[in-house]
C-alpha cells in the first residue's frame, strides 16, 4: 500500500510498515495540494495539523483509490468523517494510545497553575526574586470536576485519587463501577457548583462554547479551569473576563479556539500556564500511536 502520514509518523511505525513492503510517504500538504496527493495513497495518516475536508473527500472518491483514514490521536473533528464514511472511506482513530501523556499534561496543569510554576519560572530568567508573590494552593483535599470521564478523564481521575483529591464527573455515558468514596458522577450543575479545579475532556462541541459567561457564572469563585479537550469548546473571552475578574482563580490551557494561538491576552495572562498543543507529544505516547496505526492497517487490509 502507498501510504501519506502528512503530519509525519513515528519512526519505528514507519520502519514497520516499510518492512512489510508498504510506501511510506511523510510529508505535509496544504489542502488544494492534498486534493491532489490523496488520489494517489491507499491510507492517509494525520494528527490535527491536517484537515481533512469534503473537496479533498470528493478528490480521493472521485479517483477510487484512497479507502482509509487514519487520525492518530483522539480527536476526529479535524476529519469530516461522516462525510467520508458516506464515500465509502473508512475513518478511524487511535484513542488508547494517548490517554496517559494527555492526563499527565492536565495534572501538570493544575500543579503549575496551582504553585505557580510558569510564571514563576519567567520571573526568574527575567531576573526577579518575587517569592512572596507566589503563594499558592494545594491538590491534596480539593475537589477535581471532571467534565467528559471516557478513557483520558478516567486516567486524570486515577490519578488525582491518589493525590488526596475527590473527583466528581460528568458524562452522558456512566460506568457505575468506577464510582467508590473518592469518585461519584453528578450532574453538570453540580459539578459547576462543588469543583475546585475542573477539567474539561470532551470532543469538539457544534455550536455554543460548553465554557462560556453562563457557566463560568456557576462555577465557585477561585475554581482553576484546564483545557486539553478542544480549543473551541471554551469562550476565551468569558474566561478572559473570568480571570481578570478572579472568578476563575487561573487556567492551564493547551488547546486554543485558533491554532497557533492569536489571543496573546489570553495565553500571556500572569495566571496562565499554557503550552502549545501537545497533549500526546510523549515518547511513549507517539509510539504507541505509531504501534496502533500499524495494527489498524494491518487488519484492515488483511
Amino acid at each position: 500500500m502507498r501510504i501519506l502520514a502528512s503530519d509525519g509518523i513515528e519512526k519505528n511505525a514507519a520502519a514497520t510498515l516499510a518492512a512489510q513492503g508498504h510506501e511510506v510517504v511523510q510529508q505535509f500538504y496544504e489542502p488544494e495540494e492534498l486534493a491532489e496527493q490523496v488520489k494517489n495513497f491507499d491510507v492517509l495518516v494525520v494528527r490535527s495539523a491536517t484537515k481533512v475536508r469534503k473537496p479533498i473527500i470528493d478528490a480521493a472518491a472521485e479517483a477510487g483509490r484512497l479507502k482509509l483514514i487514519i487520525r492518530g490521536g483522539v480527536g476526529i473533528d479535524n476529519i469530516d468523517h461522516v462525510y467520508a464514511e458516506e464515500k465509502g472511506i473508512k475513518v478511524v482513530n487511535t484513542p488508547k494510545a494517548s490517554s496517559d501523556s494527555v492526563a499527565e499534561l492536565a495534572l501538570a496543569h493544575m500543579f503549575s497553575v496551582a504553585r505557580f510554576i510558569s510564571i514563576a519560572g519567567h520571573t526568574m530568567r527575567e531576573g526577579k526574586w518575587e517569592k512572596k508573590a507566589y503563594k499558592g494552593i494545594e491538590l491534596s483535599g480539593k475537589t477535581l470536576g471532571i467534565i467528559g470521564y471516557g478513557r483520558i478523564g478516567q486516567a486524570l481521575g486515577l490519578r488525582a485519587q491518589a493525590l488526596g483529591m475527590k473527583v466528581v464527573a460528568y458524562d452522558i455515558y456512566k460506568i457505575p463501577a468506577l464510582e467508590n468514596e473518592n469518585m461519584r458522577y453528578v450532574e453538570m450543575d453540580e459539578l459547576f457548583a462543588v469543583s475546585d479545579f475542573i477539567s474539561l475532556h470532551t470532543p469538539a462541541i457544534d455550536g455554543k462554547p460548553l465554557i462560556n459567561a453562563e457557566t463560568i457564572a456557576k462555577m465557585k469563585d477561585g475554581v482553576v479551569f484546564i483545557n486539553t479537550s478542544r480549543g473551541n469548546n471554551v469562550d476565551e473571552n468569558a474566561l478572559l473576563d473570568a480571570l481578570n475578574s478572579g472568578k476563575i482563580y487561573g487556567a492551564g490551557l493547551d488547546v486554543y479556539a485558533e491554532e497557533p494561538a492569536k489571543n496573546v491576552a489570553l495565553y500571556s495572562h500572569p495566571r496562565v500556564s499554557c503550552t502549545p498543543h501537545i497533549g500526546a507529544s510523549t515518547s511513549e505516547a507517539q509510539k504507541r500511536i505509531g504501534a496502533e496505526i500499524v495494527d489498524i492497517i494491518g487488519k484492515f487490509f488483511a
